[in-house]
């Protein structure tokens, strides 16, 4: 075994997560167009029971103290979910939540408070009623998420906005930035949407667009009023890099494709991927433990290996820090190791062949 094998053994036997997002349910009352979980209206019976449940956080809490994100679906459908929540907070994961925000109520926010949630998300991508009601499927649903952002303010809970930007929406993305910041939200989330599940490649920007956002977003982190964080958009680590690079600055973007390696996705029936855009199963928590699947699967020993990508991303000079969308590439290409479809960057040293 070489230096770089030996290595990359130790990275796996260490390996862990710093962030969880588990898939509580697949139930919601909304039918939003770019869904990745295709959500039903009544829960899948086959999701995990409670103790199921319980046994999960068990054996997260025994590798590490991950951000622990209870999404669905929406969560609030699970008439146990409050009794997770709390377990989890007490095992020391730091949990936060993404409801759909169909039922919130100044109730609700004190039972999340009692159980330890440290945050919600709530979804905004129009600034408008006639672009977020469109997208959401929902009439009402604007107004519906002013009311639940008013409510968690008042209540003194932190909440962040998570907007998904296709071409629906891309026009009003900073009108979204500052109804964000008016109603009082910790974060601002710009997620680039993954074609899979309801989000077809149909309503993707294109590539030009795809980096015109990424710079734009940029340029508007600096002076925001609030933080502002990029989902499912690796290169925009390589645009921080660059423009920190410029200003003799130290990298202080994080990393930009996580899945599998810092980030993993837990399905509402056990089953663990590198994130929920990418639909390869690692392993089965009702069938082996989640710190072998974690640490052993080939899918993650891949993934973490940025050695193995192919095309562009296996030359390019950010492949460490960026790694590209492995979901996008899977879904463009049907190989989750090939290059990241949607950015337009030439590496310095690569030549197509």
């Amino acid at each position: 075994m070489n230096a770089a094998d030996k290595s990359r053994s130790s990275e796996t036997q260490e390996a862990a997560p710093r962030v969880i997002a588990w898939e509580s349910t697949r139930a919601c009352n909304f039918a939003c167009v770019h869904c990745r979980a295709e959500a039903q209206r009544e829960p899948d019976p086959k999701q995990l029971t409670t103790q199921e449940a319980l046994n999960l956080v068990d054996q997260i809490a025994e590798l590490c103290k991950p951000i622990f994100i209870i999404s669905g679906g929406d969560p609030l459908q699970r008439k146990d979910i409050f009794e997770i929540a709390s377990y989890a907070s007490s095992l020391g994961l730091r949990v936060v939540m993404s409801p759909s925000g169909s039922n919130l109520t100044a109730g609700t926010f004190g039972k999340m408070k009692t159980a330890g949630v440290k945050m919600i998300s709530l979804s905004l991508d129009g600034s408008s009623p006639e672009i977020h009601d469109n997208f959401r499927q929902v009439p009402g649903a604007f107004n519906l998420a002013m009311k639940n952002m008013s409510m968690a303010r008042k209540s003194g809970f932190a909440f962040r906005v998570n907007t998904t930007v296709t071409q629906h929406n891309l026009n009003d993305l900073f009108n979204i930035q500052k109804v964000a910041a008016e109603m009082g939200a910790r974060e601002w989330d710009v997620f680039m949407l993954v074609p899979t599940g309801r989000g077809k490649v149909k309503m993707e920007i294109t590539l030009d667009q795809y980096e015109d956002t990424i710079q734009s977003i940029y340029k508007a982190s600096l002076t925001s009023p609030i933080p502002i964080k990029m989902t499912c958009a690796p290169q925009y680590t390589r645009v921080i890099a660059e423009r920190q690079k410029e200003t003799h600055q130290p990298h202080t973007g994080g990393r930009g494709c996580m899945a599998g390696n810092g980030f993993c996705f837990i399905s509402h029936v056990g089953e663990v991927f590198g994130c929920g855009f990418l639909p390869i199963s690692a392993g089965d928590i009702r069938q082996q433990k989640f710190k072998q699947i974690y640490q052993q699967s080939s899918l993650f020993v891949q993934l973490r290996n940025h050695q193995l990508l192919k095309g562009k991303c296996g030359g390019c000079e950010y492949k460490a820090l960026c790694g590209g969308c492995r979901a996008r590439a899977l879904s463009i290409h049907k190989d989750y190791l090939e290059e990241e479809p949607y950015c337009i960057y030439k590496p310095k040293n690569f030549k197509h062949q």
